[in-house]
């Protein structure tokens, strides 16, 4: 399957830099079985659940994983968190105007420093001097098409009111629009919201410069599904109540589980699982989700989901009618 066929021009205009307040963003309802496509707000998403409905939110917290800091010689220095091996250890991504040789040192001020040590795939170990000083330090890892710095206001906008654990480098984007209140009316309706994990990884926004869909290879990611989570989820199914995944890193979760153990259940691990066309869901029935970028493997999910005509549609729809796009933008439901 090319790729180019996920691609689309999107005016710079719409690309969304900043958010507008959470529940007020505009919401795409893309039918699958009509084919229709309805214009509501966010707060509309109410009145397409029901009684019985289960909720799953990927409850990672983003952390500060961008540090800008020096060489010893001067020159400028940029640290990008990835994975934390151990408290002082971390898998990053580093870069400067001349390539940084493992033993040289880095410094950050307030008399945080970190050693480069050896390469690991596309990044290199890192090692703080003081970890109990990294997170306070860092600034969000805002995606580089906003064109702009972290603001102080982006560590409250860039994170879910329900965000717990910490270990994503981007946010679960399409969860960003919930209020605490909305949530509360959620439950009072009977359905149930039930929180998973997702460590979201920066080879989730990659996108695929393989000529071929199935050429890419996904960077894995870390989940954790709890034995109570597991449990609603599977009773569930087996009860014929829908699943709605709030994002595409609820809905590969999901996937990748009941795919490995053939159904629903808890544990934790790591998944490198990339659906495309052609991909036979058995989890998700309803998905909620923001725009994406062009030929990225989060597209190619929900066009896997929707069917790559209809979302397509979808897609010519939204721009024409001048919605906001990518993290800070507009959402969708399909149904």
């Amino acid at each position: 399957m090319e790729t180019s066929r996920f691609a689309y021009h999107l005016p710079r205009e719409l690309i969304a830099r900043y958010p507008v307040p959470r529940g007020t963003a505009r919401l795409l309802i893309v039918d699958r079985s009509s084919g229709k496509l309805l214009h509501k707000k966010f707060g509309d998403v109410l009145t397409f659940l029901h009684p019985g409905d289960v909720l799953v939110l990927n409850d990672t917290r983003v952390i500060p994983a961008r540090f800008l800091g020096r060489k010893e010689s001067g020159g400028s220095v940029e640290v990008f968190l990835l994975r934390r091996l151990e408290a002082d250890r971390w898998v990053c991504l580093v870069k400067a105007s001349k390539k940084l040789k493992p033993g040289m040192r880095v410094h950050f001020g307030q008399d945080l420093t970190a050693c480069i040590g050896e390469r690991v795939g596309d990044g290199c170990i890192v090692i703080f001097s003081d970890p109990d000083r990294v997170p306070g330090l860092g600034k969000m890892p805002l995606p580089p098409y906003l064109e702009r710095e972290a603001e102080d206001s982006d560590n409250e906008d860039y994170q879910t009111v329900y965000a717990r654990h910490d270990g994503s480098v981007a946010a679960p984007t399409a969860g960003l629009h919930f209020t605490r209140g909305m949530l509360g009316e959620i439950v009072s309706m009977g359905v149930q919201v039930v929180p998973l994990t997702l460590h979201v990884g920066q080879g989730t926004f990659t996108p695929v410069r393989a000529e071929q869909v199935e050429d890419h290879l996904m960077h894995s990611e870390e989940y954790t599904v709890s034995e109570e989570a597991a449990g609603a989820i599977h009773n569930a199914m087996e009860q014929g109540r829908r699943i709605v995944a709030v994002g595409t890193t609820s809905a590969r979760v999901l996937e990748h589980v009941i795919r490995e153990a053939g159904r629903i259940v808890a544990g934790s691990g790591s998944t490198d699982i990339f659906i495309y066309d052609g991909f036979p869901f058995r989890a998700v029935n309803a998905l909620l989700t923001n725009f994406h970028l062009p030929c990225s493997t989060l597209l190619m999910l929900v066009s896997a989901f929707t069917g790559h005509e209809l979302i397509m549609k979808a897609y010519e729809e939204a721009i024409r009618n001048r919605y906001r796009f990518f993290s800070y933008g507009d959402a969708m439901l399909i149904v």
